[in-house]
């Protein structure tokens, strides 16, 4: 089975995703989203995959967040509009099996879900 990680370099918690990805032998496709970023399909797409609303991948915590958009509503389109303007807003990292994903965030949600695969 082919996983797919949505990946920031940067991230010490990516990193540790993509290593313990790489450690069990399995074949992974990685997406550094902040070099390519993705598109509101791609978006929906891994929104869906999650079984979350938007709202839920992003990283409120970061200053983009809190100085532009927190405190107001918004709909969905325009949150996976906002990811796809503000890829360092997207929690990170996702994995996909490509019929599921998850936010690898703790790394014991990757290890259950590397199980449950």
């Amino acid at each position: 089975m082919k996983y797919t990680i949505y990946h920031n370099p940067r991230c010490r918690k990516s990193r540790e995703g993509l290593d313990y990805l790489k450690s069990k032998g399995l074949e992974v496709e990685i997406i550094e989203y902040l070099k390519n970023p993705l598109t509101i399909s791609e978006l929906e797409n891994l929104v869906e995959l999650l079984g979350i609303e938007p709202q839920y991948l992003v990283r409120t915590n970061e200053i983009i967040w809190k100085e532009n958009f927190k405190g107001r509503d918004h709909s969905q389109k325009q949150i996976l509009s906002i990811l796809a303007n503000n890829p360092k807003l997207i929690e990170r990292p996702v994995i996909s099996n490509g019929s599921t994903a998850i936010v690898g965030r703790p790394l014991e949600n990757l290890i259950d879900f590397l199980k449950s695969n």
